[in-house]
């Protein structure tokens, strides 16, 4: 059987001509004729080459990986308990009694979190319910790479920022609503720090948590953007970025004016960080007033993986984002998305051992962060127990912004009229159909008005996941994170168990088993 996906998706809204015939290895129809008008992703790349390489209509949409991977944690079933009970009164085991809150920081000053989740950097689609819904949750969100080029009122001068009033209103819609919980990290990728980004926002707009990327783009590499003229070429060239072919050079203007040659592509450059200057930049941000440092990296080599992790106990830093193959991207080449790296549950295994022997030989360990296709409650208790004690938080990127991007939409349909048939039953206005906005009235008051309906649909899925954690915690008697622990799930498979080592469900307790018959 084949894993993959091959030769057709809606990512690049690309189809196969048989579906049901094809070659599971190429993924290539059993029969391709003559005459056909190439709808799969090997005939659309006959008129529109390497465009087909990336996601189509990136600016309206986020995606995923499609690759069926041999292990995910619905290969791990929750494992409940009915004696005992860990951190709470036993007269208190109702699941509302839960304690989701936690807090990280190497400082005195700590960011408190009302639920163990991060929001990490993604397309910048409905960025201000992203991040105004995690403001609202009280957890921590991530604006992502590249914003110098997003914004189009950027200014750059003599190669730095000097203005950027995106990055204003991101800060704004983020600490305008923010209740003490939570915090907003900017990330720079090598093309940002080149322009000086994170120092502009520390020194200019008062952020205290930034976030460096270590090894990793958009997934495993940066995103290559299609540029349409020769002007803009230039312009952002200027800006500092790399362009190709260089729009600079005469002969290549020459081409482009009489339309021959390749197209401009703006490519980011890869980051690769050395011991020695990445510790010098943590505390170059620090001193400029940064009291929060992360680091977000991806599914490499486990080899590389340590690296980071040492590197990021020796640096200090307070959080740390690993990746997982099989979560999803805004930029990212769809084959590399899908073909590239270790999967979520291998790659929080191989993690976990790395911890395991870094807390042997005294490493302080950041707050670590696991990430990469978590969406439910469910996969959030079995990625803090596979990880535990190591792994503090999970990183919720495409629920989030599905959710952000679900409560914009249907807040416009609701002002317009048009409400689906299956909510009308709630009622006709906003606020009869989104259900927590009475609660944030109470937090808000008449301000409840001016909340984005998509950081309310965040709002109300944050409040759901957390409910349904509770409920899974109190389900193992466990009523604070910190009790989570990795035999709190169990392998339904030989395989499962022998990649995670963890005891297979069939031979789980036996001894404590004999023990409990013999008396």
């Amino acid at each position: 059987m084949s894993f993959s996906h091959y030769n057709a998706s809606m990512i690049n809204k690309t189809k196969l001509r048989t579906p049901k015939d094809y070659s599971p290895f190429s993924g290539i129809c059993s029969v391709c004729t003559e005459d056909c008008q190439g709808t799969c992703e090997i005939g659309r790349s006959a008129v529109r080459g390497s465009e087909l390489l990336y996601p189509v209509e990136r600016a309206t949409s986020q995606v995923a990986s499609e690759k069926d991977y041999p292990i995910d944690f619905s290969h791990f079933n929750i494992n409940g308990r009915c004696y005992g009970s860990f951190g709470t009164d036993p007269k208190k085991t109702a699941y509302p009694n839960v304690n989701l809150k936690t807090e990280l920081g190497n400082g005195k000053d700590k960011i408190k979190l009302k639920a163990p989740y991060v929001f990490p950097a993604i397309a910048k689609l409905n960025w201000r319910g992203y991040y105004t819904g995690a403001a609202l949750s009280g957890v921590i969100a991530v604006i992502g790479e590249n914003l110098p080029t997003t914004d189009p009122n950027a200014v750059i001068k003599s190669g730095r920022v000097a203005h950027l009033p995106l990055l204003k209103e991101m800060f704004d819609s983020f600490y305008h609503y923010n209740e003490g919980y939570g915090a907003l990290f900017l990330q720079a990728n090598v093309d940002d720090e080149k322009l000086g980004l994170l120092d502009y926002a520390i020194e200019e707009l008062g952020f205290e948590a930034v976030e460096l990327k270590l090894g990793q783009g958009s997934k495993g590499i940066q995103g290559m953007g299609k540029i349409l003229s020769l002007e803009k070429a230039l312009e952002i060239q200027q800006m500092g970025y790399e362009i190709y072919p260089d729009p600079s050079d005469p002969a290549i203007q020459e081409a482009s004016k009489k339309h021959i040659g390749p197209p401009f592509y703006k490519v980011g450059r890869l980051p690769e960080w050395e011991e020695e200057s990445f510790i010098k930049r943590v505390e170059s941000l620090r001193r400029k007033g940064a009291k929060y440092i992360s680091i977000k990296t991806g599914p490499f080599r486990p080899a590389d993986l340590a690296r980071t992790v040492i590197l990021a106990s020796k640096a200090g830093v307070d959080m740390i984002t690993v990746d997982g193959a099989g979560g999803g991207t805004g930029n990212s080449p769809i084959h590399m998305m899908n073909e590239w790296g270790y999967p979520t549950v291998y790659l929080e295994t191989v993690l976990f051992n790395i911890c395991q022997k870094m807390q042997e030989k005294k490493f302080q360990l950041p707050a670590i962060v696991m990430t990469g296709g978590f969406a439910f409650e469910d996969h959030i208790f079995k990625g803090l127990a596979l990880g535990a004690p190591h792994i503090k938080l999970i990183g919720l990127g495409r629920a989030a912004m599905a959710a952000a991007m679900v409560g914009k939409t249907l807040g416009k349909m609701i002002q317009k009229g048009s409400i689906p048939a299956d909510l009308s039953r709630f009622g006709q206005s906003i606020s009869d159909i989104f259900c927590g906005i009475p609660e944030l009235r109470a937090r808000f008051g008449d301000e409840v008005a001016n909340i984005p309906t998509g950081a309310i649909g965040v709002y109300n899925y944050v409040e759901r996941i957390n409910t349904g954690l509770q409920q899974l915690m109190a389900l193992c008697r466990k009523y604070q994170l910190d009790y989570i622990s990795r035999d709190d799930i169990i392998p339904l498979t030989r395989e499962s168990a022998e990649i995670t080592g963890l005891t297979h469900v069939i031979e789980l307790d036996l001894k404590e088993i004999d023990k409990i018959i013999e008396g």
